[in-house]
């Protein structure tokens, strides 16, 4: 028999998800690291001074990698943050994109993304899981306790962007936590524990929708789509680019078609479907999100492989008899249809509404580089198509 799951074996934990162990305002990076956070801070400055390549330009070429492989992985992490920041910006911060990435750049990029087994641009764990700090120390993380550390341009709407992304993973943590103890508890036959763990999951539910119904308070659509949405951009499918950067001096010269950073890369949708036995049919944007799953960190990754290959959830909901279980069960599939009907109302306003002319920021693609509209409303239909 296999040993049970537990959150800690995944650097996770019931109060915090799949949120950083760590606040990255806590941990220290090397003296050799100094110029890369001096321009990081000033980022939201060289960004408005319109010549961010010429700043950028200017960074020393420091070699990275021996520390990125013996440093601890907190300050890795902190690393990449500002690092894969720095790289956005030095992309999609003037009228043109360049066809190239300095190597001052690239090759400490690179070097911590190796280290972390990640692509070397902006992931969705360096943008919203790994870049937040609690304003005050004292008091518990909470949705106004907590600040994005690293910016871009900054401003409200970059901030509660993010922001909003952070309460709802905070919310999540609960969700995860249950999906382990679930595992358990139908492996030992036990109904009510299953259904007690499961109407918790629908009320943990029902506070992350709270959280993410509260996005347009401060996160307006028109800001998003031209001053919040076009930094996070990949090199792949994204005309602006071609056929992707060069990194200059790796990957021999050639372009490198990365994914950008998307909502997608949360790893709480796919961790539902895996516990939940939920299935996609086969679709481009399936295929994507297949894709997508190495953009994650590492342990999330094994997380929702190991949710996926241990939980038997639905078939003992199916053969327990409880009608009461079963409604349960169902509940917690149409709070993901709920939380999926809504994030394509926000990609409605929030981006295929939005008129652009703007090389490389359509309304009709996601960051990630898929025509999006038509693939989400199939995911979420087939969500709400297997309810037991």
């Amino acid at each position: 028999m296999s040993e049970p799951m537990q959150l800690s074996d995944y650097g996770m934990s019931r109060d915090r998800g799949f949120l950083s162990h760590f606040e990255i305002d806590e941990v220290d990076l090397p003296a050799e690291f100094t110029p890369y956070l001096h321009a990081a801070e000033m980022l939201s400055g060289l960004i408005t001074s319109g010549k961010v390549r010429h700043w950028l330009d200017r960074l020393p070429a420091i070699d990275l990698s021996e520390w990125a492989q013996s440093a601890p992985e907190e300050q890795v992490r902190r690393a990449m943050v500002h690092l894969s920041f720095l790289v956005q910006a030095y992309v999609w911060g003037e009228h043109e994109a360049p066809a190239h990435l300095p190597a001052n750049l690239a090759r400490p990029m690179v070097a911590v993304a190796d280290r972390l087994d990640q692509a070397p641009l902006l992931p969705y764990s360096g943008y919203v899981l790994d870049n937040w700090a609690r304003i005050d120390k004292a008091a518990p993380l909470a949705l106004d306790n907590v600040r994005m550390v690293q910016n871009f341009a900054g401003g409200d709407d970059e901030n509660w962007f993010v922001l909003v992304h952070i309460g709802i993973e905070l919310e999540a943590g609960v969700l995860l936590d249950n999906a382990v103890k679930l595992i358990a508890a139908s492996d030992a036959g036990d109904v009510a524990t299953c259904e007690a763990l499961l109407l918790e999951n629908n009320a943990a539910w029902e506070r992350i929708y709270d959280v993410f119904k509260r996005m347009p308070e401060r996160c307006d659509p028109y800001v998003y789509f031209h001053r919040v949405r076009p930094w996070i951009h990949g090199w792949a499918n994204n005309p602006a680019l071609g056929g992707g950067l060069v990194y200059d001096g790796l990957f021999e010269g050639k372009p490198q078609a990365l994914r950008g950073q998307t909502g997608s890369q949360s790893s709480i949708v796919p961790s539902m479907d895996a516990l939940f036995g939920v299935r996609h049919s086969d679709d481009p944007l399936k295929a994507f999100l297949d894709e997508l799953h190495f953009y994650r960190p590492v342990p999330h990754r094994r997380f929702i492989e190991d949710l996926g290959a241990k939980s038997n959830l639905r078939g003992f909901v199916v053969g327990s008899g409880s009608q009461s279980l079963k409604d349960a069960f169902n509940a917690n599939l149409e709070q993901v249809v709920r939380f999926r009907t809504r994030h394509l109302e926000y990609a409605a306003s929030y981006i295929n509404k939005q008129a652009s002319n703007e090389p490389g920021n359509d309304p009709d693609v996601g960051t990630g580089g898929t025509p999006f509209m038509k693939y989400l409303k199939k995911h979420r239909d087939e969500n709400a198509a297997q309810l037991v």
